[in-house]
């Protein structure tokens, strides 16, 4: 059973780069910013040395959390830090390699996450250098273990800050992605495609919204633009809770490449839909929207109440169930079947920038048959001529095109219907030689990162034969 019981300062000291009792902790307080490059910091070495999900940690319910007491604005930078650092380990690493000729002293390895932290701010993030050095020097003298080497750290980031331009221009895909996808990427998309997704997921992620209707008003109300496939992206980055006509319910956020399974099943008014791994919810709103009979299945009763907030929110109705996909009985067939199957998400890494340093080569196997296992679920809940949408959020073949090759060639009562790039008004450069849906992050460039790409993914279109 998980213990929920807050840390003591020791024990967060030993899961992290922490003051370890309550006087450096008011030491830290009194010292502007010192608190936001301590959280990040410790979010950084939770995720790269935990494996931790680094969304998980900015929330409250994180144990430790790393950001007990501190103001909004010292969060939102120990965010920003955070993400970056995350995003850029690679290279940040590379360069801290390059800078310490002889490692780091074998007594003082948690100098690596202030070290990180600091040198994110230095290379990536409009931070005075000064206050960049400055903190993290005062952050390692806090720690007992790490007090005797802050000349060392003050050394190395004022030679980072002189090599800077040195360790700006390495390509992402040789420094900021672990090698084993490096190469999956390069194998499967070719060289250069791989070097443009890589790049990609250098940038911070734009925000999409799915509107009920009116596009084009939405995206002049909220400074957007409209998207090719009808979703509204924004140009600023705001609180989501601060745009206009949110409390309305209007539209939601999801990504433009989430946002097209759901409309590729092409539901109609009454029909009986089962949205398998529902949560959560923006699949599930887009289905309701189309006035479909939705049940919502997901085996995460949390997750769940997240979205049955968000339809109340676009007030929007679906039955929700709690339960496991790969199981799942019904009392009668569906008329349609959307499944977001549950995957190594590599096609998020703009979003999730973990995703690469949480995940191992041997994960695939384990959810390549999961799956499988949704899949066949899925198939004996289907009416004869009922549709079925598999989709994941993966760049990986083995997810998507080859899952369904496999699952093709297992069940010959089902085919492919293939996607029609005008008659579903998908890009036609979305659309795979076999009908398939195939989205990279490297797709739609724009000079403005904020307005370029979106999500990896994947779908397929099959039907039940009569």
């Amino acid at each position: 059973m998980r213990d929920n019981r807050p840390f003591s300062a020791k024990a967060k000291a030993r899961a992290g780069f922490l003051p370890a009792d309550a006087a450096r902790e008011a030491e830290a307080a009194q010292v502007p910013g010192l608190q936001a490059r301590i959280a990040a910091a410790n979010v950084i070495a939770d995720v790269a040395q935990g494996g931790h999900r680094l969304d998980e940690r900015f929330s409250p319910q994180a144990v430790p959390y790393r950001l007990a007491g501190m103001e909004p604005r010292d969060i939102a930078l120990a965010r920003s830090i955070a993400y970056v650092g995350v995003r850029r380990l690679g290279a940040i690493r590379h360069a801290l390699a390059a800078l310490l000729e002889k490692g780091l002293p074998k007594q003082a390895a948690r100098l690596e996450w202030p070290l990180v932290a600091a040198a994110a701010q230095i290379l990536f993030l409009d931070v005075p250098d000064h206050a960049a050095v400055d903190l993290a020097v005062r952050a390692v003298r806090l720690e007992p273990k790490t007090a005797p080497f802050a000349g060392l750290v003050n050394g190395v980031l004022r030679n980072l800050i002189r090599r800077r331009e040195e360790f700006l221009g390495a390509d992402p895909l040789d420094l900021d992605t672990p090698a084993w996808l490096a190469q999956r990427w390069i194998k499967s998309f070719g060289e250069a495609q791989a070097r443009a997704i890589a790049a990609m997921h250098m940038q911070e992620p734009p925000i999409d919204l799915t509107v009920k209707s009116d596009a084009e008003g939405w995206a002049q109300r909220l400074d957007g633009i409209v998207l090719p496939t009808g979703s509204v992206r924004l140009r600023a980055r705001t609180p989501i809770a601060e745009l206009d006509a949110y409390a309305e319910g209007e539209w939601w956020v999801q990504d433009a490449a989430a946002a097209l399974p759901a409309r590729l099943l092409a539901v109609e008014p009454e029909e009986r839909v089962l949205d398998m791994c529902a949560a959560p919810g923006g699949k599930t709103a887009q289905l309701a929207l189309a006035r479909a009979q939705v049940t919502a299945l997901d085996r995460s009763a949390e997750r769940l109440k997240l979205l049955a907030a968000n339809l109340q929110r676009v007030r929007l109705h679906a039955d929700i169930a709690v339960g496991d996909a790969a199981s799942y009985a019904a009392a009668r067939p569906f008329d349609a079947i959307l499944l977001d199957a549950p995957c190594s998400a590599t096609g998020t890494i703009r979003r999730h920038p973990d995703v690469p340093w949480i995940k191992k080569p041997g994960d695939l196997d384990s959810l390549v048959a999961l799956q499988s296992r949704i899949l066949e679920r899925a198939a004996s809940l289907l009416r004869p001529g009922g549709r079925l949408v598999y989709c994941t959020c993966s760049l990986e073949p083995e997810e998507g095109e080859a899952q369904i090759a496999s699952f093709l060639r297992r069940h010959p009562e089902m085919r492919r219907a293939p996607i029609d790039a005008a008659a579903d008004r998908v890009p036609a450069e979305f659309v795979t030689p076999d009908g398939d849906l195939r989205t990279l992050p490297s797709y739609w460039p724009n000079e403005d990162a904020r307005l370029a790409g979106l999500d990896g993914f994947f779908a397929a279109r099959l039907v039940r034969r009569d």
